[in-house]
Parts: C-alpha cells; sequence; structure tokens
C-alpha cells in the first residue's frame, strides 16, 4: 500500500492527497512535519535529507518532491488524462506544473501566506506582503485569460497541471487581501471546490497554522 508522509495542512501534501484521490489509489497518511514532528527523525532523514513533506513509500520506491510524486503515480497509475504517456501531449502540462510550483507557489505561499499567517501583525514585512499581492495579480490575470478558452488549465479535461496550480486557490482565496476581479478564475475555482477529493483534500482549514497576533 501506499504510504505518505505529511501533515494535512501542508499544501504539497495536499497536492499529493488531492492526485491520489483523483486516481483511486489506495493509501495511508501519516500525521508528519509541523507540530507532529518526526521530520527530523534519521529513519525520515534517509528518504528525505531535506527533512521535509511530503515523502512516499510505495514498495521498493522512496520519493520526495510533490511535482515528482504527482507524476510517478500517474505514470504508475497509467492515469493518461492527468499525464499523458505522449511527450508532445505531456509537454504543456509539464509547462504548466512548473509555472505553477516555480511561479505562483512562492509569490503566494512566501511572500502573502505565510506573512499574513505564520508572522504576528507587528512582525509582518508589509512591504514583501504588497509586492507579493502585485505579482499575483500579474499571474493570476495569466491564468484568468487561459481559462477564458478552455474550463482547465491546458485544455477541456482535468490535468496534473491543474493539480500543482488548484491547490494554490483554496489560500489564495481565504487569505484576506485585496484580490484582482477574475470571473473565469473564479468559475475555475468554484468547478474546483465542486470535486469531492479537492473539498477533502486541498479545503483543509489552515487556522491551526495561524501564529498568535497574525
Amino acid at each position: 500500500m501506499l504510504t505518505i508522509h505529511g501533515r494535512a495542512t501542508s499544501s504539497n501534501v495536499q497536492a499529493v492527497m488531492w492526485g491520489v484521490a483523483e486516481m483511486g489509489i489506495e493509501h495511508r497518511r501519516l500525521d508528519i512535519g509541523g507540530s507532529f514532528g518526526g521530520n527530523d527523525t534519521p529513519e525520515f532523514l534517509a528518504m528525505n535529507p531535506m527533512g521535509r513533506v511530503p515523502v512516499i513509500e510505495d514498495g521498493e520506491v522512496t520519493l520526495f518532491e510533490s511535482q515528482a510524486i504527482l507524476r510517478y503515480l500517474a505514470s504508475r497509475h497509467s492515469a493518461e488524462a492527468l499525464w499523458p504517456s505522449d511527450a508532445v501531449a505531456r509537454a504543456p502540462i509539464d509547462q504548466w506544473m512548473e509555472w505553477a510550483k516555480t511561479s505562483v507557489a512562492p509569490t503566494l505561499i512566501y511572500k502573502v501566506f505565510w506573512q499574513m499567517i505564520r508572522v504576528s501583525k507587528a512582525d509582518r514585512n508589509q512591504p514583501l506582503v504588497d509586492e507579493g499581492v502585485a505579482e499575483l495579480r500579474q499571474l493570476m490575470a495569466i491564468a484568468d485569460a487561459r481559462l477564458a478558452k478552455h474550463e482547465w488549465l491546458v485544455g477541456d479535461h482535468m490535468t496534473l497541471a491543474d493539480i500543482s496550480f488548484g491547490t494554490n486557490l483554496y489560500r489564495y482565496y481565504n487569505v484576506t487581501f485585496e484580490r484582482s476581479d477574475l470571473p473565469d478564475l473564479k468559475a475555475y475555482y468554484d468547478r474546483l471546490c465542486a470535486r469531492p477529493a479537492y473539498a477533502e483534500h486541498v479545503m483543509v482549514s489552515f487556522e491551526s497554522l495561524r501564529v498568535p497576533g497574525a
């Protein structure tokens, strides 16, 4: 059975859990990291020397990094719709997965979410928040323009690109800051919220992460 190491409130774990649920993979998840600890033990560091979640164990395969995990699982379980075996069909999915991971996630998580939730108001770096919000306006406008053309980020059905990008949207829409009016992005988010796997694994309260005075 697939074992997933990682706390439910980690956005990276949430992406993997959402993907696993969409693929119908039998699994178990262990609470590791954050207030649960366990990610600094010799046993865990042998699986991921970075000491971060998620980590999966799947038979003889041990793997970290959420994007790599999603690709591995989609390939292992022949989830062709999510991540095709054909390189030409797969390339734009990989492209937008990387965009979501390297452009959207760092801006949202580290410049906005972390400062608004994980740092007290007294210690908050407001210029960094303002910078992040301005960058998000540009990034989300890109997504909105694509979603005006088709229901999903890469086309007419959900792919791993949507898992990589869509996981960010729960925090984007539930942290208090001024967002642009992007109707196609909001309609996309509403479609995600209607998916049982998204509701269960991504729409997870992050209040336990909020520090006093945030």
